[in-house]
């Protein structure tokens, strides 16, 4: 099991910029591979960025089920349409708000191999690479959410896989 562990708000690495991978070597690998082990140790975590980790790589991690992988140098090609939905984060445990996004989107990087990737994901999954993108840039949810929205939900009410 990995040994880092997932950074809490207000830590200040949550806001800073994440520097490009130059290279896709076999520590970042490693590193992808740890991220998707403490994202799936978390419980219902269905992405996580490096700065998550306190790791200011541009690196991040998914599984929503259906769609799994890593990212590396993501950048957002194209955004369409709207959708507002709710969303957490595991830095921020336990608050969830209501964010706007992009419906579709497309997304290009490299893969945990160092493979160019093309992603098109649209609802949730579109959703998801959005926010683990923000991670990257140093935004959070909470700077997107609906300020009236934001509330803190118990175990019982968490219904929302968090990013």
């Amino acid at each position: 099991m990995a040994d880092k562990e997932i950074v809490r708000y207000p830590d200040d690495v949550l806001r800073k910029h994440a520097k490009e991978v130059s290279k896709v070597t076999p520590e970042i690998k490693k590193l992808a591979k740890e991220m998707m082990e403490i994202m799936h140790a978390s419980g219902n975590g269905v992405g996580l960025a490096a700065n998550q980790i306190g790791v200011l790589q541009r690196i991040f991690v998914y599984d929503d089920g259906e769609n799994k992988g890593a990212v590396i140098n993501p950048k957002i090609t194209s955004a369409e349409g709207e959708q507002t939905g709710p969303e957490g984060c595991l830095s921020v445990p336990g608050l969830q708000g209501e964010v706007m996004r992009a419906n579709q989107i497309v997304m290009k990087g490299l893969n945990a191999d160092g493979k160019p990737v093309k992603i098109k994901a649209e609802g949730f999954f579109a959703r998801i690479l959005q926010h683990e993108f923000d991670h990257l840039n140093g935004t959070l949810f909470i700077d997107r959410a609906e300020p009236d929205t934001l509330e803190y939900i118990t175990a019982e009410d968490e219904e929302a896989p968090v990013e």
